[in-house]
C-alpha cells in the first residue's frame, strides 16, 4: 500500500481550493514578475506547487536547499523535476567550510545534544542558503498548510516575512488528503519515503517515520518539545500579518 492509496481523497470543496491556489500563484507571478521563487523542500505539498507552476507555465522560479544531509531519495527528486518538467531547479548548498567547522567542533550528532546546537546546524545548512535564494527577490512561495501542526494552524495565504518580502502559502487550507488527491490525479512525482510513513521529510538525521495516530510532524526533531519544532525557515518574532492580494479567500 502506498501513500496515494492511503490518503488520496479530495475535500468536498477541492475544486474551489485548487482554483484559489491557481489564482494565488498567478497573482504572485504577476505582482512580483521575475522576483518570485518557490522555495521547495521537495515534499508532497511542494511537488504539487511545482507541478502547477510547470503545467500552467506560471512565471515562478523553483529553488531548493540541498543541505548536504538529505536522504538520497529527496536529492533524486531534483533531477526528476528537471526531466519531467524541463525546469532548471536552483540548488543552494551550505558553505562547505561552515559545515566542516561545525562538525569538527560539535560532531555529526550535535543536533541531538541541545536545541541550540540543532538550530545552529539548521542555520548553517538551511537559513544561510535560503538567504542567498531570496536575495534580490520580493516574494517567495511555500507549501505550508494549517493542518501540518499546531504552530502552523493560523498560516495565512500571504504574509510579510521579516525582510518585508511577501510569502505566499497557496496550499494553506488544503488537507493532506487533498494533496494526495492532486498527486494521484496528475501523476506528480513524489519522494518514495512518503510510502514509508514519512509525511514530513527534512534532513536524514532529523527525520523518522511516524506511527499510526502520531501528529503529522511527529517525525521531525522527535526528541524535542513540540514548540521547538521549526528550523527557522518559517519562524517570525511577531504574529504574521495578512496581506491583501488578488483572489483572497478566507
Amino acid at each position: 500500500m502506498n501513500a496515494i492509496s492511503l490518503y488520496a481523497r479530495p475535500s468536498v470543496d477541492f475544486a474551489a481550493k485548487l482554483a484559489h491556489t491557481q489564482a494565488l500563484l498567478q497573482a504572485a507571478a504577476s505582482q512580483h514578475a521575475g522576483t518570485v521563487v518557490q522555495a521547495t523542500s521537495l515534499g508532497a505539498e511542494d511537488m504539487v506547487l511545482t507541478d502547477l507552476i510547470a503545467r500552467e507555465r506560471i512565471g515562478i522560479a523553483v529553488g531548493t536547499l540541498e543541505t548536504g544531509a538529505l536522504h538520497a531519495e529527496t536529492v533524486a527528486l531534483i533531477e526528476r523535476i528537471e526531466q519531467r518538467y524541463g525546469l532548471a531547479v536552483e540548488v543552494y548548498r551550505p558553505v562547505a567550510e561552515s559545515v566542516v567547522h561545525f562538525v569538527d567542533r560539535h560532531g555529526d550528532k550535535a543536533m541531538y545534544e541541545s536545541i541550540d546546537l540543532r538550530k545552529q546546524c539548521c542555520g548553517i545548512r538551511k537559513l544561510e542558503p535560503l538567504a542567498r535564494m531570496l536575495k534580490g527577490r520580493s516574494a517567495w512561495v511555500t507549501g505550508l498548510r494549517r493542518e501540518q501542526s499546531a504552530n502552523r494552524g493560523v498560516v495565512p495565504f500571504s504574509e510579510a516575512d521579516d525582510q518585508g518580502r511577501i510569502k505566499f502559502n497557496p496550499l494553506a487550507d488544503w488537507t493532506w488528503n487533498d494533496v494526495w488527491h492532486y498527486i494521484a490525479t496528475y501523476e506528480v512525482p513524489y519522494n518514495p519515503l512518503h510510502d514509508q510513513f514519512y509525511p514530513s521529510i527534512g534532513c536524514a538525521p532529523c527525520t523518522r517515520a511516524i506511527a499510526v495516530g502520531e501528529d503529522f510532524r511527529a517525525g521531525r526533531w522527535w526528541w524535542e518539545d513540540e514548540k521547538a519544532k521549526e528550523c527557522g525557515l518559517h519562524v517570525k518574532q511577531d504574529a504574521p500579518a495578512a496581506v491583501s492580494i488578488i483572489g483572497a479567500r478566507a
